[in-house]
């Protein structure tokens, strides 16, 4: 009898707790999108003035700020502790591509539109996760990152405009930037958030400042205060983002790279001066609502899988 009575006990605090770290999964990548996004819109303002390779290797060389009290609180060796070295160099290069793809786009496209078009990425994730990480990937979430996608083409309205050669530089982007995910969610298996973020750091680093004095131009004060903000900002993301990835399945969490839209926006208008139109607004819904979808279907399923 008292076996009877835990069965359906265990099973509720597991679906409790299941259900409790995919919306910290959620949670996390939203904020990862914030801060990411914002680092975007300082990059787009600095763009005109210093070359890609220049804000590459401030996002990189400023990301230890954030990481620094993760490595101190761990000390060095244990933060670079790690099973699996080509692991975190493939993560490396692939963040790299995806970043420096990217930032170039951004001195060439309007900050909305080259946003739209890395949303490609969690349609890249989606397709990756089943043979890359073997996560069962079911119809109705193939459904709802779809009309996720759809609500994005709203937003932009796609045109003659947005089909140009630079469109090019955010698509490459997305793609790197899905393998870089799957990476992520490969290596958090047996590697810390820390070692993680720690090794792409470095990496990043070394890559950018060996050609960096090639492309250099002496900021001002207002302008390196600006370069550092991308690098804490670009960090700490990264740190909050590969801790999403931890914590829930890299298919649930792709379409909420969406919400990344709603900021670019803000920061278009507030920056720059652009005003929304009512598409805008009508694809934000659109996105929304998919997202929800996502999280009551995971809700529903996660219990069945135990």
């Amino acid at each position: 009898m008292t076996t009877t009575r835990q069965g359906p006990a265990a099973a509720a605090a597991g679906a409790t707790t299941a259900r409790a770290e995919t919306l910290q999964g959620i949670g996390l990548i939203a904020l990862a999108m914030a801060l990411l996004s914002a680092m975007d819109a300082v990059v787009k303002w600095l763009a005109a003035d210093y070359s890609t390779i220049q804000l590459m290797f401030f996002r990189s060389v400023f990301a230890f700020l954030p990481l620094a009290p993760l490595v101190l609180r761990s000390g060095w060796a244990g933060s670079l502790r790690t099973q699996r070295p080509g692991g975190h160099a493939l993560r490396g290069l692939f963040g790299l591509a995806a970043l420096g793809c990217f930032f170039w786009s951004l001195s060439l496209l309007p900050l909305a539109d080259a946003t739209a078009i890395t949303f490609a990425a969690p349609l890249f994730v989606t397709a990756l996760s089943l043979p890359l990480l073997g996560e069962v990937v079911r119809a109705r979430r193939w459904t709802a990152v779809g009309v996720g996608f759809l609500g994005v083409l709203v937003m932009v309205q796609p045109g003659v405009g947005i089909f140009q050669p630079a469109a090019l530089l955010p698509l490459a982007a997305a793609l790197f930037l899905a393998l870089m995910v799957i990476q992520v969610r490969k290596l958090t298996r047996t590697e810390s958030d820390t070692t993680i973020v720690l090794y792409y750091t470095i990496i990043s680093t070394l890559v950018t400042g060996a050609v960096v004095p090639f492309y250099w131009a002496t900021p001002n004060l207002t302008d390196f205060l600006l370069l550092a903000l991308v690098g804490v900002l670009g960090g700490l993301g990264q740190l909050v983002l590969t801790a999403a990835y931890r914590r829930t399945e890299a298919s649930i969490l792709a379409p909420f790279d969406y919400t990344a839209m709603i900021w670019a926006v803000l920061f278009g208008f507030l920056l720059w001066g652009e005003l929304p139109a009512p598409n805008i607004w009508l694809g934000v819904a659109i996105v929304i609502a998919s997202g929800i979808y996502i999280i009551y279907r995971e809700a529903e399923l996660r219990p069945l899988r135990r």
